[in-house]
């Protein structure tokens, strides 16, 4: 009895960013994010990959900023007053990504559903890292050392 109490509590909660991208919302861990910041002037780099949309200056550091819709392969939509720069920390690598608002911080009490049972694109996974189910809300969570181009141990 005790070894299945054990296997209940493999996951820990975890706290998430919850964001929107066009009409879903998207997650990443909280232990990710360092900043929330609103749009800001984004410079352009010249032959960037098409989803970097260019760098922004914080606070003396060059951070590149990623159209996370664009990465993820979702249609545009126009920047708004709630439209947010949230930026990210993974492996030591520092970056912006933009997302149309954030929602809020959530608390997810159990592990994430496998993104394949969900997706049968497997380009489109890769990006994902599993499904979150929060008091019936679907958020999306995302697998940040891909969407950021790290390379993968094992690939």
């Amino acid at each position: 009895m005790a070894k299945k109490d054990e296997n209940k509590q493999e996951f820990e909660s975890m706290q998430v960013v919850a964001f929107k991208l066009r009409d879903e919302e998207y997650g990443v861990s909280i232990l990710n994010v360092q900043e929330i910041r609103n749009l800001t002037d984004i410079t352009r780099v010249p032959f960037a990959q098409d989803y970097i949309k260019g760098v922004i200056n914080l606070r003396g550091s060059v951070l590149p900023v990623i159209d996370l819709k664009q990465r993820l392969g979702l249609e545009d939509a126009p920047y708004t007053e709630n439209t947010r720069i949230v930026t990210i920390t993974e492996d030591d690598v520092h970056v912006g990504i933009l997302v149309d608002a954030v929602t809020e911080v959530l608390n997810l009490t159990s592990k994430p559903v496998d993104a394949k049972k969900a997706i049968n694109n497997k380009e489109g996974m890769r990006f994902l890292s599993g499904i979150g189910n929060i008091d019936g809300r679907l958020i999306v969570m995302l697998n940040l050392p891909e969407i950021i181009g790290l390379p993968q141990e094992g690939k």
